[in-house]
């Protein structure tokens, strides 16, 4: 650990520092070993403990490197596999037995010791894939990502060789990408990906930042699922923990003192880790108002206002400029996503102009609005009206992806079929309503595994999905009318290169709430194959519907609420007043209806 690392970790800007700390195979004078660093600023002594000096706390005693606190030592005959800790006498004098903050492997719950592994080793054959990649503009692209979590996606029979009938991360890649394919989605997001000790934390009670958890392979069978992935065309975006500020009473979560330049050089290079070793495509950070915000969740005198007497944490502010501007702008065509449940401005806006410089963000007025909504019996929707048209007022004040994530499927939620109301028939014709509206709405769209084929149960990370309800014609059809979308979705510039530009999109009807009919125009940046949408969110059959419409042209009609028209069906716009223009034409919308168009 030289005085440059030392001098570059103070100012929290050596972004390869993972490189340097945990422990790494290597020659040192002429002996094969392994070379262990690690950050102890307050210890009074530091050394290594593992299988190689059969955890023997003085046999291997660690050098302070300069001031900082960094201690290093070589070990020779450690080797790859074996287990290892830091034992740490503090400085009260208490004793340590601590699990590396740096290791890329752990092993499997519920012990806690790091494992040395290479992170040198594997051979990538994705560069199509990262060379592409640097072309990609989120802003202009099509994103609709699958939200999946790997332990309970698909599982084996239980055995005693694996007790919960985990995946490997190898033979999950094989499953998931030609699902993916098969379903049209772009991109995959991975739940619960960073080493935890515990499955039902879904991944985010992190105890290992820079470590594929071991549930499913070795961090090499990780990167080969990312690899394949992209062999396959498919981009990888990666859940990561949250680094909440403050002791969080909500949530019993420790401090991250992002005043401490090691501490964002951790998290920053972290980052890096898994953009840059791993190949991951994107992060989505969680919960980024309880950083952002030094009261969130806290009762007056539980929190300290910051020097200007607010309540902005200034520090994390500044640490996610630095995060987003480094990651970003060292990789091109990568994302940065926020989950951000407030109005903090400028989210997504740039960080030289005092926006917090994320690519994207988790719309979740839009689809707390939009749930609330789904959820009414359609005679009370009227009433409501505007919350499916409230988003459009603040739709470009970032750049946004609509979300319906595992958040809104668990804890006595309801799945999203189960939210619809009626009877099992209705319930599957107001969620094929609801996905229309949501796929030709502006936004990126991401959805949970499951819900795109109507499962029943809330979703559990204890069991797999309900595959077999795939043997039942309507979720079956569920499933292949969310197809449907997709295909449209990827095919229809209209439906993504526009979303955040204000022209992209223009109300036909936003005010008819005593139909529940919504009606609106996607317009393409080059304005061929523009979109027309009308959706009937009742369960009454409109045979005398009429759409006013842009122009007088051939609107050709491409999916309905039965999924794409094999033959597309061509209506003529004539001169007849409607929706406050001077052309429409006559479509009967039937209950439940949905009607896209191109022209």
């Amino acid at each position: 650990f030289t005085d440059l690392d030392q001098y570059l970790f103070g100012q929290g800007t050596n972004y390869e520092v993972y490189k340097k700390l945990g422990a790494h195979p290597t020659t040192y004078r002429r002996k094969k070993g392994v070379y262990f660093a690690v950050w102890a600023p307050n210890a009074q002594s530091v050394s290594v403990i593992g299988e190689f000096n059969d955890w023997e706390e003085e046999a291997n005693p660690m050098e302070k490197v300069g001031p900082i606190g960094v201690y290093e030592v070589f070990v020779p005959g450690a080797k790859i596999g074996q287990l290892y800790k830091f034992f740490i006498v503090g400085a009260h004098g208490e004793k340590l037995y601590k699990a590396d903050p740096y290791a890329n492997e752990a092993e499997l719950r519920p012990g806690t010791a790091s494992r040395i592994t290479d992170i040198t080793d594997y051979k990538w054959k994705d560069a199509t894939w990262i060379k592409n990649r640097e072309k990609f503009d989120e802003q202009v692209e099509p994103m609709a990502i699958y939200e999946v979590h790997p332990g309970s996606w698909k599982k084996h029979p239980q055995s005693e060789e694996n007790e919960k009938g985990f995946y490997n991360y190898r033979e999950f890649a094989h499953a998931l990408a030609a699902y993916v394919k098969e379903m049209g989605y772009t991109h995959v997001e991975l739940m619960g990906i960073a080493e935890h000790p515990f499955d039902g934390s879904w991944g985010y009670q992190v105890t290992g930042y820079y470590a594929p958890t071991s549930r499913y392979g070795t961090p090499q069978d990780f990167k080969y699922m990312v690899d394949y992935l992209h062999q396959n065309k498919i981009g990888v975006m990666y859940e990561h923990a949250d680094p909440r500020q403050g002791e969080h009473p909500d949530w019993g979560t420790k401090i991250y003192n992002y005043g401490r330049p090691e501490v964002k050089n951790f998290l920053i290079a972290n980052a890096l880790y898994w953009v840059e070793e791993c190949h991951v495509d994107g992060l989505r950070v969680d919960a980024v108002a309880s950083m952002l915000y030094l009261d969130y969740g806290k009762k007056d005198g539980e929190w300290i206002a910051n020097k200007y007497g607010g309540n902005q944490n200034l520090e994390a502010i500044e640490f996610f400029k630095h995060l987003n501007t480094v990651v970003l702008g060292r990789n091109h065509g990568t994302v940065m996503i926020a989950e951000e449940s407030t109005a903090w401005p400028m989210v997504t806006g740039d960080a030289e102009k005092d926006g917090l410089g994320f690519s994207l963000k988790w719309n979740m007025g839009w689809m707390n609005d939009f749930l609330e909504y789904m959820k009414l019996d359609p005679y009370f929707r009227k009433f409501n009206h505007n919350k499916m048209t409230f988003s459009m007022s603040y739709a470009y004040s970032e750049r946004y992806v609509l979300v319906l994530s595992h958040d809104e499927v668990v804890h006595l939620k309801c799945s999203m079929l189960e939210k619809m109301p009626g009877e099992l028939p209705d319930k599957f014709k107001n969620l094929k309503a609801a996905y229309s509206f949501m796929n030709c709405h502006p936004g990126k769209k991401l959805l949970f595994m499951g819900q795109e084929f109507g499962q029943l149960r809330e979703w559990s990370e204890e069991r797999e999905l309900d595959w077999f309800l795939l043997n039942e014609e309507p979720h079956k059809e569920l499933q292949n009318y969310v197809h449907d979308l997709l295909t449209i979705y990827k095919k229809y510039p209209a439906l993504y290169a526009g979303d955040n530009n204000p022209e992209g999109f223009e109300w036909i009807n936003a005010d008819d709430g005593d139909r529940s009919i919504f009606s609106f125009v996607r317009k393409s940046p080059t304005k061929r194959n523009n979109i027309l949408y009308i959706v009937n969110f009742t369960p009454v059959d409109r045979p005398d519907y009429r759409v006013g419409v842009p122009k007088k042209k051939q609107y050709k009609l491409i999916m309905d609420e039965n999924g794409l028209l094999e033959q597309p069906k061509t209506f003529k716009a004539v001169k007849q007043e409607c929706d406050n223009r001077e052309f429409s034409f006559a479509y009967p919308l039937p209950a439940y209806g949905v009607a896209i168009f191109t022209y």
